[in-house]
């Protein structure tokens, strides 16, 4: 039913490690961070676990996986993103998760970073 539907979102989301992905998402500054980025912010978690953890909000439809077209790719830069999908983003905000997007950035922006997570960063990132 709907309503298992629901719970069953709502579970995935307010995981601690997955919901805290959420909002490392959000806090990004292009909305769009890399595994590493996430692995890097998140320092007390696997990059395994913050895989699956990924993999568990993309089948939920909360997040969706984006590729840089093969003809920007460059080399030393990455090419895959992770992004809040238009449904996820619709979901949060209807079950009052979806908190205030300037804080995140703020917050995430003071994160102290390496020379290559700032690489990372500023790299190019697709269309949405």
């Amino acid at each position: 039913s709907n309503l298992d539907t629901i719970r069953r979102r709502l579970n995935t989301v307010t995981q601690e490690t997955r919901f805290s992905l959420i909002q490392d998402i959000l806090g990004h500054p292009s909305g769009l961070p890399t595994l590493k980025e996430l692995d890097y912010v998140n320092p007390s978690k696997s990059q395994t676990t913050i895989r699956q953890h990924l993999q568990q909000l993309i089948e939920a439809g909360i997040v969706e996986a984006v590729e840089l077209p093969e003809n920007r790719r460059q080399n030393d830069l990455p090419y895959k993103f992770y992004g809040i999908s238009e449904d996820g983003r619709q979901f949060l905000e209807d079950h009052k998760l979806l908190r205030a997007q300037q804080t995140l950035r703020e917050i995430y922006d003071r994160v102290e970073k390496t020379a290559e997570i700032e690489r990372y960063e500023s790299a190019p990132r697709p269309e949405r």
